[in-house]
């Protein structure tokens, strides 16, 4: 049996986007972006984005065209924002929790924060990632980030009835 994948993002300036349609490439997978209602432009964007993360908040998305329930791995990434979740990735993971099978995480970072955003993540989910990868910006627009190859195949090899084959 085919396995079905979705890869779902958010990003405020393109640099998880790059990521999330690199793996739905490689996966030939599904896609759905994110899109927060509030307006994340800018320095003000920014700063108010960093304290809504820091404090946990949720926010107003757009309704979401595609439903996690149809897939059998659902891949979530997020930038980093206050080495946290953005609010509308949080959003979306608490509106959607339910309906996830199986669950893979990938974030973006300034620098810091990974740890402790795959752990929010899986708090929020309710759900361990079968598989996790991580990037900074820098590496992103280089394209030296490292892991990538070794995090698409540990979904594709992940043995839908519980681990890998």
């Amino acid at each position: 049996m085919e396995k079905k994948f979705l890869v779902v993002y958010y990003s405020r300036t393109g640099i998880t986007k790059k990521i999330a349609q690199e793996i739905a490439e490689y996966l030939s997978s599904d896609i759905e972006q994110i899109i927060d209602e509030k307006d994340r432009s800018g320095i003000r964007g920014f700063m108010t984005g960093g304290r809504d993360a820091m404090k946990r908040e949720l926010t107003q998305i757009k309704p979401v065209e595609k439903d996690p329930a149809n897939y059998d791995i659902v891949i979530i990434g997020t930038p980093v924002w206050a080495a946290n979740i953005t609010p509308a990735i949080r959003t979306y993971i608490m509106q959607n929790r339910e309906k996830f099978k199986n669950v893979a995480f990938f974030c973006t970072t300034g620098g810091t924060g990974i740890e402790k955003t795959f752990i929010e993540m899986e708090v929020v989910c309710k759900k361990k990632p079968i598989a996790t990868f991580a990037a900074t910006s820098i590496e992103v627009k280089k394209n030296t980030y490292q892991g990538f190859k070794e995090f698409i195949e540990k979904i594709k090899s992940h043995n839908l009835t519980g681990g890998e084959q």
